[in-house]
């Protein structure tokens, strides 16, 4: 989020914006005052929340009127199989309220996938009806490799960490074991966290973004007061929440996975940001969004967080030694690698994160949203050498420049939502400020699907959730009922969670699903999978974190088109070996174990 009163922080020196304009072709102009869209074709998704049985809201305490700037950033929703009985369950975060100067959480709540867009809250069955913190994040990845997936919820002041264990009835339980993997050091300001296994050693280690030294009263981890100022306005009279400059940045930090159930706090020993140290500690940047994927094809996962207002970092992965206790080394190359700011070298309030090969360069590029009078940056992935890592600008010459420039956007993705072999986008949209001078609170979301590596605006064709305004923050994709479709679950503020059911047509249309599982269970964010057919390659990343403060789907779905063959399809795996994968059918998911047979 950032301020609509015309914020342009400069991102870098003169001389890094030269390098940016050299490398990214023209200076953007102003984003157009209207969307380009040309509707075509069938409705790709229909609304089946209320038939769902899902019933969850996120809340931000607004209703006390302390225009505090929590309230801004709202929540997200994690999409995985907690019970491991092939169907994928949802998670959602509960958000917040407040007790005079007290903040205070709400539960959060767990809804089991019964089938065919029917779900269960089995929240109290499996030991999760307390509050939590105000809550924002929601990640599922398996800590200790036990082969269940955890939960890491991010919010205010704490993380809470939640072990997936059988319950003694034949069922599940989470018990929050945050002390004990020793998180609670961790007692700023989180949004986003992402995880990944960043030295080889088998385990994820976890990256945590953290906000601004907001409170009502205190000393802030700056060793300042807690800000909360209470004259903030955008046209000169009604009070708001403030803008993010108001707020010291709160630094970064990384955790690595000691194997035995806990975590240490290793940030000062892997100089997160170092340059930018300036007092008691590193001020990173009002962290919002996090996402760790291989970005240079080297098989190590590396680390991306989108900032609001400051420069978005790119920590390249640097371990030349893997396995249990190798060292973590990562560099920051943001800057260097042309993701750090716009094409005009301006920070901007960046969100929401997505990845994908979008354009079949084989290569992870990088969607990120952003706040108002920003267009969302696409940046498209020009590495060919894995230690020169470059990127482009690729917002105007990917379709994205005829986007609405009025939008605050927040959760991103891409996914096949048609089936033909080209990954599409969404973006989920909603005004951060109460009384927005530029534009309304409630905006409508964005869909772009994919021709051959442009992005054209088919809002029409997402039915009539695309077609109403709403304020919308974390979303996730997923596949609720296997049929290789991937459907959308959107939190907004204040409002039910949205299910949106992909009903694209599927005649004459073919896609590929994988499940892939590590030996041992081991993570494998930084795997990458190659296949090959008549109409070329894809390639799918297994990546750590996405969208804004939420979890994907793990499973890798590719869209085929009219195609039914799979020639050849090959598993980079992470800090391991290439393994191909002979004779794959379609429509089906499969399941891969690495170094073993493909079930088929």
């Amino acid at each position: 989020m950032s301020s609509s009163s015309g914020r342009w922080a400069v991102c870098g020196t003169l001389l890094t914006l030269l390098i940016l304009v050299a490398s990214c072709g023209k200076p953007t102009t102003t984003p157009t005052p209207a969307s380009v869209e040309e509707p075509v074709g069938a409705t790709l998704f229909e609304d089946v929340t209320k038939t769902s049985g899902v019933e969850a809201t996120y809340r931000n305490g607004e209703e006390t009127n302390n225009y505090s700037i929590i309230e801004s950033l709202g929540g997200g929703v994690a999409l995985f199989d907690f019970d491991r009985d092939g169907l994928l369950d949802i998670f959602v975060v509960g958000g917040g309220y407040f007790d005079g100067k007290t903040v205070l959480g709400h539960p959060c709540k767990l809804y089991r996938n019964l089938g065919n867009f029917k779900f269960e809250d089995v929240t109290k069955a499996v030991g999760l009806e307390g509050p939590l913190q105000y809550s924002h994040g929601a990640s599922a990845f398996d800590y200790d490799n036990d082969g269940w997936k955890d939960l890491l919820v991010s919010g205010y002041n704490r993380l809470v960490l939640l072990h997936n264990e059988p319950d003694g009835k034949g069922g599940r339980k989470f018990v929050d074991v945050t002390a004990k993997a020793g998180l609670t050091t961790d007692t700023l300001w989180s949004t986003s966290t992402a995880w990944g296994d960043l030295n080889g050693d088998g385990l994820a280690d976890i990256y945590v973004c953290h906000y601004g030294n907001w409170g009502f009263s205190g000393t802030g981890p700056d060793g300042k007061p807690y800000r909360h100022p209470t004259d903030c306005n955008y046209d000169g009279k009604t009070r708001d929440v403030c803008q993010p400059a108001k707020f010291t940045q709160l630094p970064h930090m990384l955790f690595q996975n000691n194997g035995n159930g806990t975590f240490t706090d290793i940030s000062a020993t892997v100089n997160l940001n170092a340059e930018k140290k300036r007092g008691p500690l590193r001020n990173d940047g009002r962290g919002i969004g996090a996402v760790m994927v291989d970005v240079n094809n080297d098989g190590r996962p590396d680390i991306y967080a989108a900032n609001d207002t400051d420069d978005n970092f790119l920590y390249l992965n640097r371990g030349a030694k893997f396995g249990p206790g190798a060292e973590i080394l990562i560099e920051e190359i943001g800057l260097i690698a042309g993701v750090a700011c716009d094409d005009r070298g301006t920070a901007n309030g960046s969100m929401g994160l997505g990845i994908s090969d979008f354009d079949h360069s084989g290569r992870a590029s990088i969607i990120v949203t952003n706040y108002e009078s920003e267009l969302p940056a696409l940046y498209q992935n020009r590495t060919t050498d894995p230690n020169r890592v470059r990127f482009s600008y690729s917002t105007q010459s990917s379709g994205l420049g005829t986007l609405n420039g009025v939008f605050v956007s927040w959760g991103t993705g891409f996914a096949d939502f048609d089936l033909n072999g080209w990954d599409d986008l969404y973006i989920m949209n909603g005004h951060a400020v109460r009384h927005p001078v530029k534009g309304e609170r409630r905006q409508k979301p964005a869909l772009l699907l994919n021709d051959g590596g442009k992005l054209k605006i088919q809002s029409a064709r997402g039915g009539s959730y695309f077609a109403a305004a709403h304020n919308a923050r974390g979303s996730a994709v997923g596949d609720f009922d296997n049929d290789g479709r991937p459907d959308l679950v959107v939190v907004r503020h204040n409002e039910p969670l949205v299910i949106l059911k992909n009903i694209a047509p599927l005649a004459g249309k073919h896609w590929l699903g994988l499940s892939l599982t590590g030996k041992a269970n081991r993570d494998l964010v930084g795997t990458r999978v190659v296949i090959e057919t008549a109409l070329g390659q894809q390639t799918k990343f297994v990546k750590g974190g996405s969208s804004y403060a939420s979890t994907d789907d793990p499973r890798l779905l590719f869209g085929l088109a009219a195609d039914e063959t799979i020639l050849k399809a090959t598993v980079h795996w992470s800090h391991g070996e290439r393994q191909e994968i002979p004779g794959l059918t379609v429509d089906k998911y499969h399941d891969c174990i690495e170094g073993a047979d493909v079930k088929k």
